[in-house]
């Protein structure tokens, strides 16, 4: 009995490994993290991410995107 709970420890933790290793259960989610440029924002989503790049850098912004009633630009980590 310990030597199959053990087995099974064992396989349990390779599985674990593997996935954090290969990143299979990574996220594509992206989290707000700045705004830029002026309200309301006129300029496109491309021009909306120049402005997260220029201002934060990318890394860490990796898009921008013009969103809301008021036209914010929101710069997206």
């Amino acid at each position: 009995m310990a030597k199959n709970i053990n087995s099974v420890s064992i396989t349990v933790l390779f599985f674990v490994l593997l996935v954090a290793s290969t990143e299979i259960l990574k996220s594509e989610a992206q989290t707000f993290c700045f705004e830029c440029g002026p309200v309301p924002f006129l300029g496109t989503n491309a021009d909306c991410f120049n402005c997260c790049k220029t201002k934060y850098g990318s890394p860490p912004v990796v898009s921008g995107v013009v969103e809301g009633r008021e036209k914010h630009c929101h710069c997206y980590c």
